[in-house]
């Protein structure tokens, strides 16, 4: 039996005096790859940020190998890439391997000069990516799709087994986004490791992802891809009624 790693109970999160996400119950298992979809306002990213433990819940519990978001038991153990993580200004001089350094960084070995094995596991990380031809390349001149790679990578350095995305397929073409749901996937089969990812790309998730999530307030639907309903069984779930009917 796999373990589970997320256990979210009766989750409701207030936002400015309005209820964003009410009555939220999900688990997550080892080595799965769940889609979290929605409409705008739907809740998605908030559902992340409490879970990161960023976002004060009004009601509810969150646990993360069996312990709440924010403790110390977790350390390293949740890799986070966030919407804006892959949008670095232009004038900063980094490249792919030193982003990817700043993942082995930590309070433990901030001032250690010794290399500790850091630079192993920047170099696994950046295979595990398929980044080694552009390891020395600022990031500023990569692809949009190679600069998700490139902080998929920094987080993959972390050592984490849990990582949580927020909208990586943004602005990426589609062969760069078949790409990244390629190693995402590879990453779950191959590494174990468990991705929850919110995307507002149906398709795309519908032809990657294990399992889809649809919030909206609350979760409409959870599920294996497969069984995910069609637009007039998602609309009803929805509450959306048909204008033209009778």
């Amino acid at each position: 039996m796999k373990k589970q790693i997320l256990d979210v109970c009766d989750l409701s999160v207030v936002r400015s005096g309005k209820v964003i996400i009410r009555d939220v119950c999900l688990t997550i298992n080892e080595g799965e790859f769940v889609a979290i979809v929605g409409p705008n306002g739907g809740g998605k990213s908030t559902f992340l940020l409490a879970i990161l433990g960023l976002l004060k819940t009004r009601s509810g519990t969150i646990e993360i190998y069996g312990h709440p978001p924010m403790s110390r038991k977790l350390h390293r153990k949740i890799g986070w890439v966030s919407q804006a993580a892959s949008y670095l200004p232009k004038d900063v001089k980094i490249t792919v391997r030193e982003l990817v350094k700043l993942g082995t960084l930590h309070s433990g070995n901030m001032f250690d000069f010794l290399d500790s094995g850091r630079n192993e596991k920047v170099n696994q990380a950046i295979r595990m990516t398929g980044l080694e031809a552009v390891q020395n390349t600022p990031v500023a001149r990569l692809s949009g799709g190679q600069r998700q790679r490139a902080v998929i990578a920094r987080a993959l350095a972390t050592e984490s087994d849990f990582i949580l995305l927020d909208e990586p397929l943004v602005g990426i073409d589609p062969e760069s986004r078949n790409s990244l749901l390629k190693l995402l996937d590879r990453l779950c089969h191959e590494q174990g490791k468990t991705i929850l990812m919110v995307s507002h790309d149906l398709t795309a998730m519908s032809r990657s992802a294990h399992r889809i999530v649809f919030l909206e307030e609350t979760i409409r639907f959870d599920g294996p891809t497969w069984s995910f309903p069609d637009m007039d069984k998602l609309a009803d779930l929805r509450g959306i009624a048909n204008v033209h009917g009778d």
